[in-house]
């Protein structure tokens, strides 16, 4: 049934469809939270989210790359934390200017031939005002090298550090213009898909899309959609420029769980969709849990 829905989900997208490089500062200047408006958060997302536990749900993952399908698994990891807005990196003390934040760790993990390629993104989006996230780090690591991007919200810009294994990436560092970060589309989404910006925006695609096509790291014009389905959302994004669709189906109601989400694009000069299907979900302090006697949690995520 879930490849059911996942098949209407592309064909409706389908059928809807008709770097300045300079040098960054060496300190980020990220606005005070007092300076911002402040998030509007209910009881229900407080006491899920703020309850001393992860949410852990896996994903049976379908990813295109090299013009053919790789079967692998998906992880998404949210948790809040205190964040310093000086650092842009977990508090380890309390401060009068740290702030919440709702993190996101996403894996995908699969194999291309006899090699493996393991992806994973940070994602830190602000609960205590509204705003775009305020930092996104990605890696990508595979037997050929590796490669790590990093965005850290700089007042109206981002600053971006790129280190690759390709010489003609190399080690840079530049600014772009702020933007909605689409890293942090499956967090704002828990936030209530009917907050989520709609119609023409500036949208940065994803680090893991950037680094895995070789594409600079800027703003692009894409044209955001919510549909509301019987049961879910539907959240979709698309990039004329690079002709690209991006989707996240979530639950209906709260805590909107992120129940699949697909990829459409060129790879290798053809037309591929890669996708993710809900598998399980649990919510635990995992990071109390790295005994071996923890390793079954493992089996109940089916990993």
């Amino acid at each position: 049934m879930k490849f059911f829905y996942l098949y209407v989900l592309v064909a409706t997208l389908i059928s809807c469809q008709t770097e300045k490089e300079t040098s960054t500062t060496d300190e980020v200047s990220t606005p005070t939270k007092s300076k911002r408006q402040s998030r509007s958060l209910d009881e229900n997302f407080k006491s899920y989210w703020f309850d001393g536990t992860a949410e852990i749900s896996s994903y049976e993952l379908n990813q295109a790359r090299y013009g053919e399908m790789r079967q692998g698994t998906a992880v998404l990891i949210y948790v809040t934390e205190p964040f310093d807005s000086k650092d842009q990196i977990k508090a380890d003390r309390i401060k009068d200017d740290n702030y919440s934040v709702l993190k996101l760790n996403a894996t995908r993990d699969f194999n291309t031939g006899i090699y493996p390629y393991k992806m994973m993104s940070s994602t830190f989006l602000p609960l205590d005002f509204e705003g775009n996230a305020i930092k996104v780090a990605a890696s990508i690591q595979e037997w050929c090298g590796h490669t790590y991007m990093q965005f850290n919200e700089n007042n109206t810009s981002y600053d971006v550090q790129l280190h690759s294994y390709f010489q003609s990436e190399g080690n840079k560092s530049f600014q772009i213009e702020s933007a909605l970060l689409e890293n942090q589309i499956p967090s704002q989404l828990r936030l209530g898909p009917l907050k989520m910006p709609v119609d023409t925006l500036n949208i940065v695609p994803s680090a893991e899309f950037l680094r895995l096509k070789h594409i600079d790291a800027e703003p692009m014009e894409a044209i955001a959609k919510l549909r509301e389905l019987p049961d879910g959302y539907l959240y979709s994004v698309n990039y004329p420029e690079i002709n690209r669709t991006i989707a996240y189906k979530t639950e209906k109601e709260f805590p909107f769980r992120i129940l699949n989400w697909m990829e459409r694009y060129m790879d290798n000069q053809i037309p591929m969709v890669s996708t993710a299907s809900l598998k399980k979900t649990i919510k635990t302090d995992y990071w109390n849990k790295n005994s071996n006697k923890f390793a079954h949690l493992r089996d109940s995520l089916q990993l």
